[in-house]
């Protein structure tokens, strides 16, 4: 069986380490050091950690792989292929090179466009209809290598980066189990990549979050999707930070912010095109509640800008 090295760290990659164990001998899983997490900071190990020692794999978490002595110790274990899924560090030419055949990575876009950190977050919040997962032969760059094989995907109008992470986490492990065994078989070509169509997608902040009511309403409720359940979508009410939790896209014009609406349907509120109807929201430091149950405390005037 051809061995396999399986480089990755969180929820994202299991699907990808599970796969791998289908078709080849993982005879290690590398992945970043246990970190604190949570309100009580707690140590904790990641998901891949967890499944391979559940499997009896060799675990490996170097805190650096650049400059040190890593490759090496990836060449005495004598891989065909590293298989990298989401593991959270820029591989050094050296252990790019380590394995056989090199290093492979599964990347959730469409290369060229989304390289980068936060390829599905951006998908969403940038409106695209399609997304899915590329195999690429990994290179120096950041995920500008040449690709293996693609799976496509529909970005459906209730995705939120949370179901759109699990689908093609999924449909990352099937390309994998579908392609790997052609890949050590010499049957797949690597097409590099297009120099059109490129786009980045940058590691998600929190103030991406924000919303900005000049901008349409159909980008603020992709938005909404896009950066749920981290970091959220956000306004002040009254000076204090409101999480929105659920909205849709209205037809009411007005001054972007103005509220132009409220009752039990929900915070109907104008945008730079359109209107956004809040309909499911959580005041700082309370619970997550209706847009009824927020107004059952409150009277909001029509017309008025308490939103920022």
């Amino acid at each position: 069986m051809p061995r396999i090295v399986f480089m990755g760290t969180p929820q994202f990659s299991v699907s990808s380490l599970l796969a791998c164990l289908d078709v080849g001998e993982v005879v290690a899983v590398v992945t970043q050091p246990d970190k604190p997490s949570g309100r009580g900071q707690k140590v904790s190990e990641s998901k891949v950690k967890a499944l391979a020692r559940e499997r009896n794999i060799l675990v490996l978490q170097p805190p650096k792989v650049k400059g040190t002595h890593f490759a090496d110790e990836l060449k005495a274990l004598q891989p065909d292929v590293a298989v990298v899924t989401a593991y959270g560090k820029i591989l050094p030419t050296d252990v790019l090179r380590a394995p056989r055949l090199g290093c492979v990575n599964v990347h959730a876009s469409l290369l060229p466009r989304f390289r980068g950190a936060a390829p599905i977050q951006w998908a969403i919040a940038l409106g695209d209809a399609r997304t899915g997962v590329c195999l690429m032969q990994m290179d120096e760059g950041m995920d500008t290598g040449p690709v293996l094989a693609r799976a496509e995907i529909d970005i459906l109008p209730t995705d939120t980066s949370a179901t759109l992470h699990d689908k093609l986490s999924a449909l990352g492990g099937e390309v994998l189990r579908r392609e790997l065994p052609r890949f050590f078989k010499g049957e797949l070509t690597a097409m590099a990549q297009p120099s059109e169509g490129v786009l980045l997608a940058p590691m998600v902040k929190k103030e991406d979050g924000r919303l900005d009511f000049t901008q349409s309403a159909a980008e603020l409720e992709r938005r909404l999707r896009a950066f749920y359940p981290w970091p959220g979508a956000t306004t002040t009410f009254e000076g204090a930070l409101l999480k929105v939790h659920a909205a849709q896209v209205g037809v009411g014009k007005g001054v972007p912010g103005t509220l132009l609406s409220a009752g039990k349907d929900g915070l109907d509120i104008a945008c730079g095109e359109g209107s956004l109807l809040i309909t499911a929201l959580q005041p700082e430091g309370k619970r997550v509640m209706s847009a009824a149950e927020f107004l059952a405390s409150r009277k909001l005037v029509s017309g008025t800008q308490p939103f920022a």
